[in-house]
This record gives C-alpha cells, structure tokens and sequence, in this order.
C-alpha cells in the first residue's frame, strides 16, 4: 500500500523550516496517508513536520514502515468509509507483520473516538483533531511498546493552533493557509463543530508571519481556507477582520495569488468587496457554499440567510469585481426538500450560470439536528436531483469553455504529464486545486517548468477543462 505521495502523484515540496534528518539516525521510519479537506491537509502537514524535526523519517510505502498515521476525515458518510478503507489497509499490513503499529488521528477519531478502538481494536493509537501536537509523544511510545494509554484526546484551544514547521506535501507553488479553525454556526446538516470546536481565529501577525514563511519557501499561489472565513476575526477583535488581513496578505512580496475559499455569505461587506476587488494579487475567485436557494429549506438548514439578500450578495460581487469566478456547492435531498423546492433550485443555478459548482446529495449524520427533522427523501431521488442539476451546470460549464477559445489565459503549471513532451497540467485563477477543472498546456518551442506562471492561448475545450498553447517561458 503506498501512502504517499499523499492526496494526488504531485511533487512534494521541500519542508517549510522542518530540518530532515540526515545523520541516518532516525528514531522511526513511518508512513503517512492524509484524507478529507485543506484543512485536514494543513493538519497532516502539521504532524509531518513535528515527526521529521523530532527524528522520525518519512517513507513512502507503509510495507516495512515502523508504523504508519492515517489522518482521517469523519464529515460524511462517503468520507467516512474512505476512511475505513485506509485504516483496515494500514491494519492488514500490521496483521501480516509488515508495519509494526497504526495511529489513527483526525476527524474520525474525534468523533467516534473509543468507539473506533472498540470497532477495530489493532488500532495502536487514537488521536484527537487537537491532540496533533502531541503526534510525537504518540509515536515514542508506539515505538517503545507502551501501550497502556492509547487515546489522546485533548479540548478545543480558544486560539487557533500554530501551523508553522509543517513539512508541506503539496507541491511547493501553492500551499493552504488556515486562519482560524472551528466553526460557529450550527447548520442542521452539519458535524463538524462536534468534531472542531468553536471558531477560534489565529492572530494577524501570527497568520502574516506563516505566511511569510510559506512564501520564502517558493509558494506563490496562497491559498485561504477556514470553517468560516468571513467570520475571521471576530472572536479576537470582536468584528470580522478579514478585510484587514487580506490588505496585509497582498503586500507580501513572493505571493503571485492568493485565492479564497469556504466564504460564508453572511459578514461580506462593503469593505470586504472593496478590498477583494482592488488587491494586486488577490484573484478574482471566491468558493461560497450555499447549500441551497429555497427560503424555506435555508431555514431548515439553520443557515441564517434568505435568497433575496443571497442574490444581493452576488450581485454586487459580480458588478464591483471584474471577471469574477464564482464557485459553490448545494445538496440535494435535505429533509422536507419537495418536488417544487427542487425546482426552483434548478431554475436558480440556471439563471444564475456559476462559473464553478458541486453538488452533494443530503448524508444523514445521527448527532446532528437534521437527523431528526420529518420526511427524509429517498436515497434514489437525491441521487436524480443532483445528477439533473450537475446536467444543468455541464452545460453552462460547456459553453463558457467554448466562448473561451481564442482567448489568452494566465496558467500556473502543477505537474508534467508523464511520458509526454513538454505537455503540463495547470489551472487558470478560475481553479481550485482538486476541486475544479484543469489546463492542459503543449509548450514545444519553450521551456517550461512546475510552478510556472505561463501566457497560454485556449485552443479547445472539454466538458469542465481546457487544451491551451503556451505563448512564452513565463515568469
């Protein structure tokens, strides 16, 4: 079972201020598998770097590992079972003796927490979202066999914890930011305030520094992530802050983008709009989840927002930003969601015409509220609902690939195709990491490399991606 490369066969980047052992000393050699969102991500990446400072050496196959960390994720059902998955593989290697131990931590084992080690009791040790700090002292007493305490748990912190030293497992160009952690709303739908506690936000200056760290360690697309992110702030300052953060965050020298994910639709305001809309190097690309457009299925949901002020929002942002992408996400099958509530949610991606969307269908989660709201929709036609509306959004995605050909495009480069001649995979500022469409750029008469920057005609399109030319080297 090979772990890493982690997430996606990119290339790794170098630690960001982890120093690796090179005196062929190493206490342990482990192996390491990181699953659910970037804020999971930064977490591993976190543990990572604890483990290669302390002396533990990084393998990328779990055959043979000392032992071996799964960070898992527990948000849904389908996360849930990946999860699973990577833990009873990890578990298998441990039965046939080819890894002495298995350390769980994350999401999952916040929330089942002892549960999990009465379901799958080979499991050496359990670690909490916020006993990460501590993946150290875990793995000393793996690798001594003490095996007396084998849960570490620990409360949420009222402050974000530090996310510098991580050894970064993306590639180097972009890395993930997390500016505060937790989340208060209490959506119906929703775990994860069970499993990440409150929002707490990290310091400014605290957030400025990591950053600065990230870019003299060759990052130059940033990228914001938090349970909340509008909500930035509020908790230490008692307003929501991001507006002052992001102008701080855009004088920093090295960053090309800095692009902006999990945007809550309450707490945009004027400010927040103005600043986004004349940064120098934050893109045009907000990801906002709304879940849905039906007030009375927003209201089920505990979303504390309506779609008369939810299409306000978007149109100012569509008018004071220019050639803004708008990514979202919607479920489909919330309990109570009829036949009509459905409908207008089709007819609103439809007018609406977002640049980038995902569709969930309603998982059922037994700790939170919507697990005990009435009439719960059938499986089958949550899964009809969100194939109809994805159809709606190919075809948006389809005729604005098409109306782009011709067209010129800034391109930052995250991978060569293998086996291929100068031919790379990159995303324009309209493209999330993993979660949006990809450019495949030929580039024969130039020499082209990761992290690149590139000048590229669009020469055809495909459902979500593009094929593109570049036109020079690039920066």
């Amino acid at each position: 079972m090979q772990l890493l490369p982690i997430l996606e066969p990119l290339p790794a980047a170098a630690p960001a201020a982890a120093s690796p052992d090179t005196t062929g000393s190493a206490k342990g050699t482990y192996a390491f598998v990181s699953l659910g969102c970037p804020k999971n991500l930064v977490d591993s990446e976190r543990m990572l770097g604890l483990l290669q400072i302390d002396g533990y050496q990084l393998v990328p196959e779990a055959d043979g590992a000392d032992f071996v960390v799964v960070n898992t994720c527990g948000f849904i059902d389908r996360a849930r079972a990946e999860s699973f998955g990577a833990i009873d593989e990890a578990l298998e290697l441990k039965r046939k003796g080819r890894t002495k131990g298995v350390i769980v931590s994350g999401c999952l084992a916040e929330r089942q927490q002892e549960l999990l080690l009465q379901e799958r009791p080979e499991i050496d040790f359990l670690v909490g979202v916020f006993g990460r700090e501590e993946i150290t002292r875990v793995a000393d007493r793996l690798v001594g066999n003490l095996r007396e305490q084998r849960a570490l748990f620990r409360p949420a912190p009222i402050r974000a914890l530090d996310d510098t030293n991580r050894l970064r497992i993306t590639p180097r160009h972009f890395a993930y930011l997390k500016i505060s952690e937790g989340c208060d709303r209490l959506c119906t739908f929703c775990a994860i305030p069970r499993m990440r506690g409150k929002h707490a936000s990290k310091p400014i200056e605290a957030i400025v520094q990591e950053a600065k760290q990230l870019s003299e360690d060759g990052v130059r697309e940033l990228i914001i992530v938090a349970q909340d992110t509008t909500y930035y702030g509020i908790d230490l300052y008692g307003q929501p802050r991001l507006a002052e953060l992001l102008r701080q965050l855009d004088q920093l020298p090295g960053i090309d983008w800095i692009r902006l994910m999990y945007f809550y639709p309450m707490y945009v305001n004027d400010e927040l709009i103005q600043t986004l809309a004349s940064a120098r190097h934050i893109i045009p690309y907000l990801d906002m989840p709304l879940q849905h457009i039906n007030d009375t299925m927003l209201k089920r949901m505990a979303r504390r927002v309506n779609r008369h002020d939810t299409e306000t929002l978007l149109a100012k942002l569509r008018q004071t930003i220019p050639a803004l992408s708008l990514r979202t996400t919607f479920i489909t099958g919330f309990p109570g969601e009829t036949d009509a509530h459905f409908e207008e949610l089709l007819e609103f991606v439809a007018d609406q015409k977002f640049e980038r969307m995902g569709v969930f269908t309603y998982s059922l989660e037994p700790d939170t509220p919507a697990a005990q709201l009435p009439d719960h929709v059938a499986p089958s036609m949550m899964e009809s609902r969100r194939d109809r509306l994805m159809a709606v959004q190919r075809k948006i995605s389809r005729q604005r690939n098409k109306r782009l050909i011709g067209q010129r495009r800034d391109v930052i480069l995250d991978q060569a195709v293998p086996n291929e001649q100068n031919v790379w995979i990159g995303r324009t500022i309209g493209d999330a990491p993993d979660v949006d469409g990809v450019v495949f750029v030929t580039g024969d008469q130039w020499s082209l490399s990761t992290g690149r920057i590139v000048p590229c005609e669009i020469v055809a399109n495909q459902e979500y991606d593009l094929v593109a030319v570049a036109l020079s080297n690039g920066r």
